[in-house]
């Protein structure tokens, strides 16, 4: 009998060890995560006016009795990505850090001069600490995605997929036992997942490439690659060289390939491509910097439904990589607006799991 305690607490050590290892939460339980009512979220606190305003809204707008009822086919929420609901200080976008990976250190891989020259000095801008501060040079966000786009090229759709699969399993800089595929605020999934269980079509509208952020969200958050809206890159047939996609016909021996870059969806082009994509103004919004602006506006201004836009705020410099100087203006810009605030420091109970911790040198 004490053989078969001992065997019971020797595993029970043995698991919470390995649990501990772990340290993030890993992709399997975070596309767990359920949340259907107020009482379900977790990992808001207590006190958040943010989250009660989102409880409120959702209360009130989904009673049938209530004068701001939204029916089901309406309820249509977009959500921007890097800094919204995943991270993008450790010590960059996920994007950029795949870019980088490629351009820079993958050994089955070798870039063209211009590809490499901009891609060391890109991580030259990271290293010094421009991108936390605001400071990159003007017109290094369409030179990276230009560049970006290039080290790509020619890879077919599957392959890049694996691509980003892979580069999801390796470890950001800065936060202890994190990867880049967990890095999900885990109090922004619980908004999606109760958007979803509450009957609202949610979408992602990025400024990221939009094949590597379906790889990188969809699965996880049950949100179809239909509703992921992104940058697209150009997509090309094997054999279409130069010629015009309106000249060229597909042939039996094609396959597609990645090509060039098309258009970066920031900022306007975020509301064209809803319209375009959606057909639809959606009743909330959320985003995290001024490239949302437009977004967040859009889905408030003369919309015949109840609407709101929230923005998440950088202002944790203990569990994350926050920006006070950032934060301070983002606030500014919030308030001019009238989006209600998400403290990342004041309403997340934990950012990504109270295992994950800042680097002592970073």
């Amino acid at each position: 009998m004490k053989k078969k305690i001992l065997a019971a607490l020797t595993a029970g050590f043995i698991a919470f060890g390995t649990f501990g290892a772990v340290d993030a939460m890993p992709r399997d339980q975070i596309a767990k995560i359920q949340v259907k009512k107020a009482a379900d979220f977790k990992y808001w606190t207590k006190n958040s006016v943010a989250n009660r305003k989102l409880v409120a809204y959702v209360e009130d707008v989904t009673n049938k009795k209530s004068k701001n009822f939204i029916p089901v086919e309406d309820r249509l929420a977009v959500f921007d990505m890097d800094g919204t609901f995943i991270g993008e200080t450790m010590p960059c976008y996920f994007e950029w850090m795949l870019y980088l990976d490629r351009a820079l250190h993958d050994p089955n891989f070798t870039p063209n001069k211009e590809d490499l020259a901009y891609a060391k000095m890109v991580d030259a801008e990271i290293r010094a600490g421009h991108f936390m501060t605001g400071k990159f040079p003007k017109g290094i966000d369409l030179g990276e995605a230009k560049s970006q786009q290039s080290v790509f090229s020619g890879m077919t759709p599957k392959d890049y997929e694996a691509y980003v699969k892979k580069f999801m399993e390796k470890p950001v800089e800065g936060l202890t036992n994190l990867k880049w595929g967990e890095v999900f605020y885990l109090p922004m999934v619980e908004v999606i997942k109760y958007l979803q269980a509450n009957d609202f079509k949610v979408y992602i509208v990025t400024g990221s490439d939009r094949p590597a952020m379906r790889v990188m969200a969809s699965e996880i958050l049950k949100i179809p690659y239909d509703n992921v809206i992104g940058t697209n890159p150009e997509i090309k047939a094997a054999h279409q060289g130069e010629i015009s996609a309106d000249d060229y016909a597909y042939k039996h021996d094609d396959y597609l390939i990645r090509g060039q870059l098309t258009q970066k969806n920031l900022k306007m082009n975020k509301v064209v491509a809803i319209e375009h994509e959606i057909g639809k103004q959606p009743v909330l919004a959320f985003g995290n910097s001024g490239g949302d602006t437009s977004m967040l506006n859009y889905a408030i201004t003369g919309n015949k439904y109840k609407s709101l836009a929230f923005f998440v705020i950088c202002d944790d410099t203990e569990r994350e990589f926050g920006n006070v100087d950032k934060a301070n203006k983002s606030i500014k810009l919030a308030d001019q607006n009238g989006w209600i605030k998400i403290s990342m420091k004041n309403d997340f109970k934990t950012i990504y799991g109270d295992k994950v911790k800042r680097e002592m040198n970073s």
